[in-house]
């Protein structure tokens, strides 16, 4: 027996690996889709999500992928995973997720490829949208000289491709090393950490789809959380996981308060106050 089957649970409701079941429609996550939609709707072009570690960008970012559907959008996502990436490679990725076929290896002639197949995706009736995560990490000039390029690309209606970047805070210092791509910034988009309430929302969502129908967690626990990781989701679920588990190991039907103390100290984290 694990937790899962000891509290009636179908599968573990606090993984930190990204699955659209357990979305939480916050607020804030809501009003960053209507937004990004309406830019990519519009061909405002480069739409930029900017925030903390843990804070939902990858969460976001595959949950509006999911909703460009495929008859209305030709839209990919492509995850920034280290920074030595040169313009060359990035060009030819792009190429590739936007269906392009037989690659030159020539720069110049990558580009004519893109325009060419953002042309039949644009009057297909279709809107291309290339999804960015981690793009902090492309500290390059070149590379970002590289989207400038691209987003001058038009058509009467607007932009032919439409770009929404995910990042650290850091990313505004990188759109910084080439000006006129940062003014062309349509749309900004912080996100934040939770606040009491929707730290207890987002507990009370997740629980539900794994399957729970009674409050694992009393009042009093779902506070102590909140102050142990001060609304931050993926803190959240780790500090959930792990008060799941020792629960368990205590045979006790609710997780209280002084199990999530106990988590805390055992994953080195410090309340922003104390009661």
């Amino acid at each position: 027996m694990d937790y899962l089957e000891y509290y009636n649970l179908k599968e573990h409701p606090f993984s930190n690996v990204v699955d659209n079941r357990f979305y939480y429609n916050s607020a804030q996550h809501s009003e960053a889709l209507s937004k990004l939609k309406f830019a990519i709707d519009s061909k405002r072009g480069l739409a930029v999500v900017i925030g903390d570690i843990g804070t939902g960008k990858t969460t976001l970012a595959r949950r509006l992928l999911e909703e460009l559907d495929e008859e209305h959008y030709e839209a990919t996502l492509l995850v920034v995973i280290h920074a030595s990436v040169s313009s060359d490679w990035l060009l030819k990725k792009f190429a590739i997720q936007l269906g392009v076929e037989n690659i030159k290896n020539n720069k110049i002639d990558i580009i004519g490829q893109i325009y060419q197949r953002l042309i039949e995706i644009n009057e297909s009736g279709k809107k291309a949208v290339i999804l960015i995560d981690e793009v902090q990490m492309l500290r390059s000039r070149e590379i970002m000289e590289e989207f400038r390029g691209l987003l001058n690309m038009e058509m009467p209606d607007g932009k032919m491709a439409n770009f929404v970047f995910f990042g650290l805070p850091e990313l505004d210092q990188v759109l910084a090393l080439d000006e006129p791509l940062k003014q062309r910034v349509a749309v900004r988009i912080k996100l934040t950490s939770f606040n009491e309430e929707g730290t207890k929302d987002y507990i009370r969502h997740r629980l539900h789809v794994a399957g729970s129908e009674n409050g694992l967690f009393t009042e009093e626990a779902l506070q102590r959380i909140h102050l142990y990781s001060k609304g931050v989701p993926r803190l959240i679920n780790t500090i959930c996981d792990n008060a799941l588990l020792e629960g368990y190991l205590l045979k006790k039907e609710q997780v209280t308060e002084d199990i999530i103390d106990t988590v805390a100290v055992d994953l080195g984290l410090k309340p922003e106050s104390s009661y």
